[in-house]
């Protein structure tokens, strides 16, 4: 089964960044994020999107992130990244990603990240 590895998390001072990883991993031969995402969810909230990238390469971002967080892929490492930037207090949640994967044992499927604590504070 593909797996999607989350790493990067932590405690942050208000304005400070930090830098979200999500690694495919588990199938034997190929593995290709074709198209990702990140959601987080805060205490006593819904899970909301974050940024959510096509398979075309188009990133659409919450507008609150906007100007502040920027999604990318190595596709050479099967990772996908979250960057950070002026992080505020209201950016703290658990941060997830989610990926459609196409591996050369398991075909095309849609992941779940374990989910990462980021913390920042004021």
């Amino acid at each position: 089964q593909v797996q999607l590895v989350e790493s990067g998390g932590g405690l942050v001072q208000a304005g400070g960044s930090l830098r979200l990883s999500c690694a495919a991993s588990g199938s034997i031969g190929s593995i290709n994020v074709m198209a990702w995402a990140w959601y987080r969810q805060a205490p006593g909230k819904q899970r909301e999107s974050v940024a959510r990238t096509s398979s075309s390469g188009t990133t659409n971002y919450q507008d609150s992130v906007k100007g502040r967080f920027t999604s990318s892929r190595d596709a050479a490492k099967n990772t996908v990244y979250l960057q950070m930037n002026s992080l505020k207090p209201e950016d703290t949640a658990v941060y997830y990603c989610n990926a459609g994967v196409y591996s050369g044992q398991y075909g095309y499927g849609d992941y779940w990240g374990q989910g990462t604590q980021v913390t920042v504070s004021s």
